[in-house]
């Protein structure tokens, strides 16, 4: 997987002018927050990052060859060179289903068709440039990504994914220079086009300009990227999402209850959660349904809406049938079925990149006994350890002084475990013969007193 970085375009260049600084370094200080961002929602990076300034030299070539098959020209104004749409006949706008017109470049006298568009800039004053056989200048927008897909992937590209405004003229126009650069009748496989995230209400694509946007940063203050991946899973990836604080809550609510009934459902396969026999059969086959519908919804154009709705069933189905086997707590257990659908949950999220096992149930969601159960005798132990850490005894002065001296790395011990789990939403209170604790929110800051 490749990402494209365009670190030189016209926008980059004219905000580098108004805040007296290099566009290079403009672009970079952006990019770095981009990949900040990206890691934060836990978006695994691609295998490589290719920023266009750092690859002139192969565009010029690519631009060079486009020529030579004749399909581009250099205009009598020296330094522009632009692609012949008319070279490609009736095979431009395939992907789009749109006739050769204007494709977003002004038009230029220099030009043989109105609808060609930019390969090479000529340079302008204060712009920065790179020399050509044509002259000085800087690539167009649409060979960039063209010639850095070409450069590692070749003549044959499986992939290509971009927000749905770029489906035309953007890939259109990527794939008319990739099909005449590698004379080849077909580039890309696939084009996946994302919709935007629109706010809820006002019909209105989420943007800087608009200024109705939420950046990354703020939304991770109140929820956590594992609910942004929920919420953007429940809509289709081609379609507009409305971000609105009703559908986050919905998606932390659906996290909360898979994440309680997979440690309800582990406690009773251990025994650790009282409850007799569940419908075995009834389970099996749910999830074998289960796994085929969710198969089936992802392979039909990565429809991820069906399959979360196919997980979030058997997990209903699941946890009825915890509740049926509590009310009758004697005889045989069915713990197997239980196993195989916790695996199979587990699998389903941690291939949609969303963790369980970072505790989606914080306090008022139902957080199973068993876990309360485990904190308590946590902290009972702990408690003992360090009363006898600061016991001094009948010891006089000097031993005593002694004997909390090699007893110190036992508080330390404790100070550390009430350290880390505090990490977890686990407060620990240390008070004089006893120690308490409580679950805490830590994004909301609701605490809710646990013992």
């Amino acid at each position: 997987m490749v990402m494209g970085i365009t670190d030189v375009d016209d926008k980059i260049i004219r905000r580098a002018n108004e805040m007296s600084v290099s566009p290079a370094s403009l672009a970079r200080l952006y990019e770095e927050d981009f990949k900040q961002d990206m890691a934060a929602l836990k978006v695994l990076p691609p295998t490589a990052y290719l920023r266009v300034t750092e690859h002139v030299p192969q565009i010029v070539a690519f631009i060079e060859r486009l020529i030579a098959n004749g399909h581009a020209y250099c205009t009598a104004k020296a330094g522009n060179v632009y692609f012949d749409l008319q070279s490609r006949g009736d095979r431009y706008g395939k992907l789009a289903g749109v006739a050769p017109g204007p494709a977003g470049e002004p038009v230029d006298s220099d030009k043989r068709h109105a609808s060609d568009f930019a390969l090479w800039k000529a340079a302008k004053p204060q712009e920065p440039f790179w020399g050509s056989p044509w002259g000085n200048g800087r690539p167009g927008w649409h060979i960039e990504c063209s010639t850095i897909a070409s450069l590692v992937f070749g003549s044959r590209l499986d992939i290509h994914s971009g927000g749905v405004d770029l489906a035309f003229p953007h890939h259109e126009n990527e794939i008319a220079q990739c099909e005449a650069f590698h004379q080849c009748p077909q580039w890309g496989n696939y084009f996946l086009h994302s919709g935007h995230l629109h706010v809820k209400g006002g019909g209105e694509k989420m943007s800087k300009s608009l200024k109705n946007y939420v950046t990354i940063k703020d939304f991770l203050r109140s929820a956590s990227p594992d609910v942004f991946r929920l919420f953007c899973l429940r809509s289709s990836y081609r379609s507009a999402v409305d971000y609105s604080e009703g559908a986050l809550l919905e998606a932390r609510r659906l996290l909360r209850a898979t994440a309680a009934f997979v440690e309800d459902a582990r406690a009773y396969v251990r025994g650790q959660l009282a409850g007799g026999p569940v419908q075995e059969d009834v389970l099996w086959e749910r999830l074998g349904r289960t796994k085929a519908a969710v198969q089936a919804a992802l392979a039909d154009d990565f429809d991820t809406v069906r399959a979360v709705d196919a997980v979030m069933d058997l997990v209903h189905h699941g946890n009825r049938q915890l509740k049926a086997a509590a009310e009758e707590p004697r005889g045989a257990r069915s713990p197997a079925v239980l196993g195989a659908i916790v695996a199979s949950v587990e699998q389903f999220f941690e291939t949609v990149g969303i963790s369980l096992a970072e505790r989606q149930c914080v306090p008022g969601a139902g957080s199973p006994a068993a876990l309360h159960s485990l904190v308590e005798e946590l902290v009972r132990f702990r408690l003992k350890v360090r009363q006898f850490a600061l016991a001094s005894g009948e010891a006089p002065g000097e031993a005593r002084q002694q004997r909390l001296l090699e007893r110190q790395p036992l508080l330390e011990a404790c100070d550390t475990l009430r350290r880390d789990l505090a990490v977890h939403g686990i407060s620990i209170k240390d008070r004089s013969g006893s120690s308490t604790w409580e679950l805490l929110d830590q994004r909301t800051e609701d605490p809710k007193a646990r013992s």
